[in-house]
């Protein structure tokens, strides 16, 4: 084998190399990927779409209200959205949700899943916690029956985008 063909090799062993170790770093430290389980994110995310989530967002920012966020249990890792911030007062009366006494206008919810919130609350979310709901209301496992509040370092990221199927292909929110 000549020079030129032992350093050709060389080089695309290195590119090689290098490729895994930027995908291990990236996987591992600012995205990876999740596979929605179940109904509880209709119409939202559907059952069996993978997800790629933020993993490093929360270190520089704070989890917002509306967020569609991955919340790691140690059985069971779940999809769902923040309805509450530290400190907020959560109430659900004639399926209305209320925030702080406000009612809030849920645009990412059908009409189905609006009449099927059942009242709720109210409830004070304990500092450092998070309340959150499925979007599917009628049969979302979530803070209101299940789930509780969820702590901050459970949150390890925020959904940002549908990667399968392909034909779903988007952002989430």
């Amino acid at each position: 084998m000549s020079e030129q063909a032992k350093n050709e090799w060389l080089e695309w062993i290195k590119a090689i190399v290098v490729a895994i170790a930027l995908a291990f770093i990236l996987r591992t430290f600012f995205f990876a990927t999740s596979i929605v389980e179940g109904a509880s994110m209709d119409p939202t995310l559907e059952n069996g779409e993978r997800v790629m989530f933020n993993k490093i967002i929360y270190y520089i920012d704070e989890p917002e209200r509306g967020d569609i966020v991955i919340i790691e249990r140690p059985v069971k890792s779940y999809v769902k959205r923040i309805i509450g911030q530290p400190g907020d007062k959560i109430e659900i009366r004639n399926h209305a949700l209320y925030i702080n006494g406000n009612k809030q206008t849920q645009s990412y919810l059908n009409q189905a899943a609006i009449e099927a919130t059942r009242d709720f609350g109210p409830v004070e979310v304990p500092e450092n916690k998070y309340f959150v709901m499925g979007d599917n209301r009628s049969i979302s496992k979530d803070s209101r029956n299940g789930l509780g509040f969820v702590e901050e370092k459970e949150i390890i990221g925020r959904t940002e985008l549908i990667i399968y199927p392909l034909n779903e292909l988007g952002l989430t929110k």
